[in-house]
């Protein structure tokens, strides 16, 4: 078992930390694959109902580790450091239909940072920062970054960001609606697992419904989006967790949702 992602599950809760702190949690090949197979459990398990992505140490993820990717004997050419590393990750943070929250615990830069903002919530420690860091090297932001921070940001910001590299405070960030939230460096870990907590104990079905749909509106027309809305709520309807939530409304009850 690779010990560069450590793995638990507390309460309804997969918690993955990347475990490269000597490195600050760069990325090499065992590292992605083993995140990759992380990520795969924690779709599968009935048990884990959300997903918390956070880091060991001082950094969140510092992106690529360079020395793999320069290594002229044993190294991996970007190619395939970015279709099967990166693009596997982005896919399936997107794709699985459960809550996804990066605790971003310390510097996110390159690749790092991406990650964190394909998540469905990012939030953060206030000394963290983020870093758009590919420019500085001659390359293009990947791992999704041309995707998502434009819709988080505005084309305009995200240009310049992605342009000149410039770090951006977890403050700052939480302004310009870059990250859902930000934290004190003392209360930060304790925040982060009981928003964690709170998304496993509400109705996930829904949620991973949700996700979808905010999926398929990157592409759809609004006629398209309507159509599968209603779609999407009828399945709803049928849904365990529908019957359970209002039956504990009208029973003035906290309710006991299972996913389903």
């Amino acid at each position: 078992m690779s010990e560069t992602i450590k793995f638990e599950v507390i309460g309804g809760v997969g918690k993955i930390t990347l475990n490269r702190p000597d490195k600050y949690n760069s990325f090499n090949r065992e590292m992605a694959l083993e995140m990759q197979k992380r990520l795969d459990e924690c779709e599968s398990s009935k048990e884990i109902r959300a997903i918390l992505i956070t880091g060991e140490g001082k950094a969140f993820c510092a992106g690529q580790d360079l020395a793999e990717a320069i290594d002229e004997n044993n190294g991996i050419d970007i190619t395939k450091i970015v279709e099967e590393h990166y693009n596997p990750i982005i896919l399936r943070i997107r794709k699985i239909e459960k809550p996804i929250i990066a605790a971003v615990n310390g510097v996110a830069a390159g690749a790092g940072a991406n990650i964190a903002l394909a998540c469905d919530m990012c939030i953060a420690t206030e000394s963290a920062a983020f870093i758009q860091a590919f420019s500085k090297i001659g390359l293009i932001p990947d791992s999704a970054g041309t995707f998502f921070l434009p819709r988080l940001i505005g084309l305009q910001k995200a240009t310049a960001l992605m342009m000149t590299g410039d770090k951006v405070g977890a403050v700052e960030a939480q302004q310009m609606g870059m990250i859902h939230k930000s934290f004190s460096d003392n209360t930060f870990m304790e925040e982060s697992m009981k928003l964690a907590s709170k998304m496993s104990e509400m109705p996930t079905f829904g949620l991973g419904m949700t996700k979808r749909l905010l999926n398929e509106s990157m592409n759809n027309n609004l006629e398209q989006q309507l159509a599968i809305e209603g779609k999407i709520q009828t399945k709803c309807a049928e849904s365990y967790d529908y019957g359970e939530g209002v039956n504990a409304f009208l029973e003035k009850r906290k309710p006991v949702f299972k996913g389903e």
